[in-house]
Formats: structure tokens, sequence, C-alpha cells
């Protein structure tokens, strides 16, 4: 067992060494785990707990001495403020806020239904349900989907697996778009790249891309790997620039490959990242910095969130060393020999600040860290 004099200096030495790696870091205890982290605003998120029974959704408010940007010694207010909160009945496992709105979807993992909820107002802190949705399966293993679309009156895009995607109007609950295709595989992720055309990644590394306004078929991109037990996760990089529009695959055994939107079967980049695997997580998040080109960061494979370098990538898989590593939860959480390892189980980019990233774990624990590239020390900063 760790004793607590060792685990004290094993802190500090991870704390001084973080005043030179971190602009900022501010960390947040729940009560319990969340595996949602969505924005509400530039500086609100909601989290959700995924225990079977009763969980808290929350509207956490970002420390004001994150977002000051001038004086911020100045500037006292350093933790987190729950702004509005609720209850919900059963697990939360995808949460997806509506653009625009104070409207929430959630989904429980259980089944492909969706809940809808008001997270309140000027008025009211309370986060309250106000409808929901019906899917297509009673029961699923993964639960449905997400994806609000950009610009429109309030409609979603969901489904569990890739027949079952539909584009649903939540207001009146119509379904506006149907995808068609027989193949029942699961999904791992669904998002819109423009106002209308969307996504599909499939847990078995199949790309759909299809287009709300056409039943034309959907493009088919086949798994970039054969292997029958590896689960992967999707993410696409919608820039202004069409030539920014990439997407990346990463796998449960750390295989991780890039691709054109415009021509998803081309050869990219490729690499093998320095993961534990296979990933203690059921759910890897890999996503695309929005502002920082070429960024990537990924977790659930263990209790750190890694950013990578995808310029640095080749045509043929080599191991990849991450650009920054953000141990934060795996350092603060005291292993002993018989407890369970913390895992990340969540993490968001801030859609404005460049380096700003927001993080979960299965200790309840939730920071938000602006890392500083390590390339880039001592020099002048750079935006």
């Amino acid at each position: 067992e760790m004793e607590d004099a060792e685990f004290e200096d094993i802190l500090d030495d991870w704390f001084i060494e973080s005043l030179k790696t971190y602009k900022d870091l501010h960390v947040y205890q729940l009560e319990h785990p969340t595996q949602v982290l969505e924005w509400t605003s530039g500086n609100s998120v909601c989290v959700a707990g995924y225990s079977q029974s009763k969980n808290e959704i929350l509207e956490l408010r970002l420390p004001l001495k994150l977002l000051a940007d001038e004086n911020k010694s100045l500037c006292a207010e350093r933790d987190f403020k729950v702004s509005h909160g609720g209850f919900t009945d059963g697990p939360v496992r995808c949460l997806t806020h509506i653009p625009g709105t104070r409207c929430a979807v959630t989904n429980d993992g259980l089944s492909s239904d969706l809940q809808v909820w008001d997270l309140g107002g000027e008025e009211s802190d309370v986060i309250r349900r106000t409808g929901s949705i019906k899917g297509k399966r009673s029961a699923s293993e993964r639960g449905s989907r997400i994806a609000a679309r950009p610009s429109s009156a309030p409609q979603v895009l969901h489904g569990a697996q890739i027949s079952d995607v539909q584009l649903t109007e939540l207001a009146s609950g119509e379904t506006l778009y149907k995808l068609e295709t027989d193949s029942a595989d699961p999904l791992s992720s669904l998002q819109f790249v423009s106002d209308t055309v969307f996504l599909a990644g499939c847990c078995n590394g199949s790309v759909y891309v299809a287009d709300t306004r056409t039943s034309a078929p959907p493009q088919l991109s086949h798994s970039p790997s054969s292997a029958e037990s590896v689960i992967w996760w999707t993410d696409a990089a919608a820039g202004p620039h069409p030539s920014s529009r990439r997407v990346i695959r990463v796998s449960s055994s750390g295989q991780a490959v890039v691709s054109d939107l415009r021509n998803l079967g081309g050869a990219g980049c490729q690499a093998q990242l320095d993961v534990q695997t296979p990933g203690r997580c059921s759910q890897v998040k890999v996503s695309w910095a929005p502002t920082l080109d070429d960024c990537i960061s990924v977790s659930g494979f263990s209790g750190v969130v890694q950013i990578y370098n995808t310029r640095l990538w080749g045509a043929e898989p080599q191991e990849a060393r991450p650009l920054f590593e953000h141990r934060g939860h795996a350092v603060s959480s005291q292993q002993t020999d018989d407890s369970v390892p913390t895992f990340v189980t969540s993490h968001i980019w801030h859609p404005e600040r460049p380096r700003t990233l927001l993080s979960a774990a299965s200790d309840g624990s939730v920071h938000v860290w602006d890392w500083v590239d390590p390339n880039r020390q001592g020099g002048s900063p750079t935006p």
C-alpha cells in the first residue's frame, strides 16, 4: 500500500511540475462521477451521473479566474459553481445541448429512447424533464448517440445502430429524415459536419457520410482493420476550409487512422498511440482540437488525457509520442493495492480557448486545464 507521505511527495512533485506545464489548472469534486461533459455556453458545462438509479444533472459555471484574461491575480473566484440542477431517473450515458436554447437531450444507454430537458434560466435554477423521444430499440447494448443540428429549429439526429439513424424535430416529435441502409452495426459516434451533412461512426470502424436533404444512400468507408474484437471511435474536424475536413478513427488497441472526409477510403496518416491497451473504460474518446491545427486528444485508456500532433504521423503506422499528457486525475487519486484504478470518463476542448480542456474521471474529479505546448516553452507566448 502506498504510504501517505510517499503519496504526498508524488502529489507535490506533480504540482511543482504543473506550474511549468500548465497556464491554468482548476479542480472540482463531484459527489458522483460523470461520463458526459457538454458545453452549454463558453463558460458553463453540463454534467450528469451514470449510476443505475437516480442521478444528478448539473450545470456548472467555470471558475471566473480561468476566464479572466486580464489581471488574473486580482480575480479571487477559483471555484466551479453549480448554477442549475435537477435529477434523472436513470443513468446518463449521452448528453447533447441544443445550440441557441436552454434545452438538452439525453440517453440512458439502456434503450434508444431520448429524454428532453429544460436547463432552467434566470428565474429558475431547476433542470427539469419536459419530454421524451421514442427510439427504435427497447433494449440496446450501447444506447443512442445524439447530434444536434447546428442551425435550425431544434432538431436532433439519433440512433443506437446505423439503420436506426433518424432526424427528429423536438417541438413536434416528427421524423424529418431516416438513413437508408440495411446494416445493423452499432454506432460509436454521430455528428454533423455541416448544417445538413453528418458522419456516423460504427463500433467496427466503418464510417458513413450522408446528407439529411436527400434520401440517396450514404457514402460508406470500411473499417481500417479487419480485427473482430477491436472497437473504434471516430471524430471529424469540420473546419471552414474543405482541406481541414478530416476524420480520425481510434481503436481499442490504440491504432489511430486519419483520412480526408472527401475521400475516406484514400490513404491518410496513421500511428500506434502510446496507450495502455485494452482501454479500461468502455468509452474511449477522441477529439480534434477546434482551433489548433492537426492536434487531437484521446482519453479512456487510463487515468490520463493525451494530446498528439497528427502532423508528425506518416503513411505507415509507427509509435507516436504524445505532445502533452494531463496526468492530474491519475496523480490525485491515491491508489491502494486493491483499489480500482481511476480512469478518465470524458474530456472536451473549449470551443474558443486553443489549449483549454475539461476532463472528468471515475473518482468524480473534474479538471479544467490550459496546457503549455512543450515545444514553445521559453519562447514568447503565441495565441
